[in-house]
């Protein structure tokens, strides 16, 4: 009997031992998203928390200043109002926009992207918005650039000031969603071995060639942007794949799993700080 009672609680202690490697071993977004955080207030002391949307222009004051000039005529203003413009058209079965989101589409950027527990992925606001196209018979926009870069210029300013509020169910799918976001911010590939991570946490505010390399910390917040490089706008998928190019590394489609998973890690490590878009960098 005594042999019985060690031999359970053994098992017992096993199991205890078991679960708190399991509990060690999941996924903690919170500490993640405070640790990602913490990093940037302390490396950039003198920034403040809301600045970091601003990118290179929270790092150098030359920069700042012209953006600032440069924001009483912003060049992002014509995709602006052909957002505006194409938000309200109906499409030909009578439905538009607003009949595909809450609150009508307005002031909900600050909600994307999201987790569909029916589906097990990443939603983006993108993707939404092709999805609602293709609801209502209508042919997908680019995920790059015109249309759609238009469009979510439009729904971003609808929710300007507002804060990131990113959500990461407690569902195993969501989790490794996270985590494998994370795991492409970090790993370094293409040619020149780079990793998002390599510009944007160890170097922000250095530059590279002419440009000066902007915090990972509310990078998404600005977008979509518009860039002189491009001489035009461009969406979230646009700025992965170039990045991509830059590096040498082999892009991936527009809106594939590990870029809506980049952008799910992304977005939750910027919480709390408000929509910037659209936004304007050199």
């Amino acid at each position: 009997m005594r042999a019985m009672r060690l031999a359970l609680a053994f098992t017992a202690l096993l199991a205890t031992g078991a679960a708190g490697v399991a509990a060690a071993d999941k996924p903690d977004p919170v500490a993640n998203a405070k640790a990602f955080q913490d990093y940037y207030r302390k490396k950039f002391p003198k920034v403040a928390f809301d600045d970091f949307v601003n990118g290179p222009y929270s790092m150098n004051e030359d920069m700042r200043r012209q953006w600032e000039e440069k924001e009483q005529f912003p060049p992002y203003e014509f995709a602006l109002d052909a957002g505006k413009e194409m938000f309200a058209k109906p499409f030909k079965n009578g439905k538009t926009y607003a009949d595909c989101f809450p609150n009508g589409g307005i002031g909900i950027r600050q909600n994307y992207p999201y987790f569909d527990d029916k589906e097990g992925k990443v939603v983006t606001l993108e993707l939404a918005l092709n999805r609602c196209r293709e609801a209502n018979g209508e042919p997908p926009y680019s995920y790059v650039k015109d249309e759609m870069a238009s469009l979510t210029a439009y729904m971003a300013f609808t929710s300007r000031g507002k804060r990131f509020d990113i959500k990461i169910p407690d569902d195993p799918r969501a989790l490794d969603a996270f985590e494998k976001g994370k795991e492409y911010f970090y790993t370094r590939r293409g040619q020149l071995n780079f990793s998002c991570a390599s510009c944007h946490v160890q170097s922000p505010g250095e530059r590279i060639r002419a440009e000066i390399l902007a915090p990972a910390l509310g990078i998404l917040n600005a977008m979509p942007i518009y860039r002189s490089e491009w001489s035009g706008m461009g969406t979230i998928s646009r700025r992965f794949v170039t990045c991509n190019s830059q590096t040498r590394a082999v892009p991936l489609e527009p809106q594939s799993d590990e870029y809506r998973n980049l952008e799910y890690y992304l977005s939750y490590v910027s919480n709390g700080l408000p929509v910037s878009g659209p936004g304007a960098r050199p």
